[in-house]
């Protein structure tokens, strides 16, 4: 099937949300209006009154808090970190022996006690989100032990659940198709609704904040760190996305943070491995990577999170955006406005290690503009450092109280004071409910991307023999093998040979002679171009002459490795949710809907699209 005559502007996918709002947006007539002046008058007047009464209770508690705060609090409150462990006084001894490496105490509870923690991060490598019932138990423990000592501030409890490639709570927490996989939906409003879901199921276990969303606009095929993590390459999505899930988080009593500012989305290094430098003008940020972080904050975003990027037309100093004052201080605060929490990406990574040594790097983010530390590589080193600046000068106690009084209003106003802890009890009803999963797929449904047809492959017939090859997950093979039960479930008979993360030549031979005996195969690929294995398994399966379907399970520039491919799709994700919509898309069973937030080059042709931004085909 040929590509759309007239493929979808850059802004007029965005044309029936807007005229939608605006349809909604109808004044009163005359006469309803003035029988409403007085109502209106009285209920502004008292919502001026309620705020002005939590303004007041939120000054009188951060200000009498950070009163009787000693310095040691005080700077405790600008770290976050990660721990290991189930629980908050875990004696497990691999957990123990792990925080001890570079916390130099057992376990959560004695981090508190030593650092005067500001906060938390989880991760399921450091074994703290094995379950919900395991996380809120976590949680709990944590903010019993911070309300029992000095200062008895809560902690904000953080993570990285950017839905899509990035999970720390999986399953039975609902899983969403991710920012790439919701641009390809075209749809505001499921956007916020997958933040709102998944800001109620954090907030549940007692997380209040989330690393999320991703404002990076991913202008670069190459990038090695961004790719799907970003809604896509137009400034102009992106914007509108990232506003209705800033919102949604916030709504749902979640802290909701930006990143990584100024802008991750043209970089061709990984930031935990190297130092990336982005070469765009001032008009291109302006143009490009600034809108989503502008329409975040106009949004009223809690927090931002630092890249570890050198940009050289703000600060040709040659220090990461983390450490840089121009950046900051000179564009975030000043320029932009933005008040809330600044945070820094992980300090353990390599981009903001190469120049400064590990006592220097947090007491630079604080002079740059940073409020919180995130992940120190020794927390002994970079608070004893932050104190030392302090106690010497370097930092003063002036500057050190702007960022605390920052955490502390952000944890009165979405509610961690008052309301610190999870409801076990209350989880069967709000963590992967089966509204919440229907209204997972349904929205998964809508980002299935069919970009190539030229052979009629589909939709498979009904007595099709199907065979299902290639990537899966390295940590749980079970892409391939998902793929495989959703194609059963829609009476297809498949056979299902996974080959690896990297496949060897006698897996690639096994899979080429499986295909010659399937009227169809269908070959899962990620970041294939990067990966010869995955190339010679996708090429000599279209060499053997069988009927070959290839879909990019993560990033959607895996074409450019097989551009000739005669039929592609893309699921922008690979979790259980894409796979049950892709055999939907692949029987017929429902319409592929979804349209390219990216444009994927073609190699052989430099200039030229293989597959234009907005590009998408159906099945009828």
């Amino acid at each position: 099937m040929p590509l759309p005559e007239r493929p979808l502007s850059r802004r007029s996918v965005l044309l029936a949300g807007l005229t939608a709002t605006a349809a909604a947006t109808v004044d009163p007539p005359p006469a309803q209006a003035a029988t409403t002046d007085t109502a209106d008058n009285a209920a502004a007047d008292n919502a001026a009154a309620d705020n002005a009464a939590a303004d007041n209770a939120e000054h009188g508690w951060v200000t009498s808090t950070l009163r009787r705060m000693t310095l040691e609090e005080k700077v405790g409150q600008l770290f976050t970190t990660r721990v290991y462990g189930e629980t908050a006084d875990t004696t497990e001894s691999s957990a123990v022996q792990m925080n001890r490496s570079f916390l130099e105490v057992d376990n959560a509870a004695q981090a508190i006690a030593r650092y005067h923690l500001g906060g938390f991060v989880y991760f399921a490598y450091a074994g703290n989100t094995r379950a919900p019932d395991q996380v809120a138990d976590l949680s709990n423990g944590i903010q019993r032990v911070a309300r029992g000592q000095r200062p008895g501030v809560p902690l904000l409890l953080s993570v990285d659940q950017e839905q899509g490639a990035v999970v720390r709570l999986g399953p039975p927490a609902t899983q969403f198709p991710g920012n790439m996989a919701l641009a390809a939906g075209r749809d505001v409003a499921a956007a916020g609704t997958a933040a709102r879901i998944t800001g109620q199921e954090l907030r549940a276990v007692g997380i209040n904040q989330d690393f999320a969303p991703v404002a990076d606009v991913n202008v670069n095929p190459a990038n090695p760190v961004i790719g799907v993590r970003s809604f896509g390459e137009d400034p102009e999505l992106t914007a509108q996305l990232v506003a209705a899930q800033v919102n949604a988080y916030q709504n749902a009593g979640l802290a909701a943070t930006l990143k990584h500012f100024p802008g991750h989305g043209d970089t061709a290094v990984d930031s935990h491995s190297g130092l990336p430098v982005i070469s765009h003008t001032r008009t291109e940020l302006d143009q490009i990577d600034l809108p989503p972080f502008r329409a975040g904050i106009a949004a009223g975003v809690d927090a931002i999170m630092t890249a570890h990027i050198v940009v050289p037309v703000l600060d040709p100093s040659g220090d990461p955006a983390t450490l840089s004052h121009p950046i900051l201080t000179g564009l975030l605060r000043e320029e932009l406005g933005f008040d809330g929490l600044v945070v820094t990406d992980s300090l353990g990574m390599a981009g903001v290690r190469e120049k400064y040594g590990d006592d220097r790097v947090p007491v630079l983010a604080l002079k740059a503009g940073v409020d919180v530390l995130v992940n120190p590589p020794v927390m002994r080193v970079a608070w004893e450092a932050v104190v030392a600046a302090v106690r010497g000068g370097e930092l003063s106690e002036e500057r050190l109280d702007q960022s605390v009084t920052r955490v502390l209003r952000l944890k009165w106003r979405r509610g961690i004071v008052r309301s610190p802890y999870a409801d076990i009890a209350a989880l069967p009803h709000v963590v992967g409910t089966p509204e919440h999963l229907t209204i997972a797929q349904r929205m998964t449904d809508r980002t299935t991307t069919l970009l190539r047809d030229d052979a009629n492959a589909l939709p498979f017939a009904p007595k099709a023999r199907v065979l299902v090859t290639g990537w899966d997950d390295p940590a749980a093979p079970t892409t391939t093998a998902a793929l495989g039960r959703a194609l059963i479930e829609h009476g297809r008979a498949v056979d299902v040979l996974s080959t690896g993360v990297q496949p060897t030549q006698q897996r690639i031979d096994a899979a080429v002679a499986a295909a010659r005996t399937h009227d169809v195969t269908v070959v899962v690929t990620n970041r294939a171009p990067g990966d010869q294995g995955q190339l010679a398994l996708v090429r000599a399966l279209l060499a053997s002459g069988a009927r070959v379907v290839v879909v990019a399970v993560r990033d959607p520039y895996d074409a450019t490795g097989f551009p000739q491919v005669p039929t592609y799709l893309a699921t922008y994700v690979f979790n259980d949710v894409a796979m049950t919509s892709l055999a939907g898309v692949l029987t017929g069973a429902i319409q592929p809907a979804g349209h390219l937030p990216v444009t994927i080059p073609d190699p052989d042709h430099p200039g030229t699209p293989l597959f234009p931004f907005g590009a998408g085909l159906t099945t009828t």
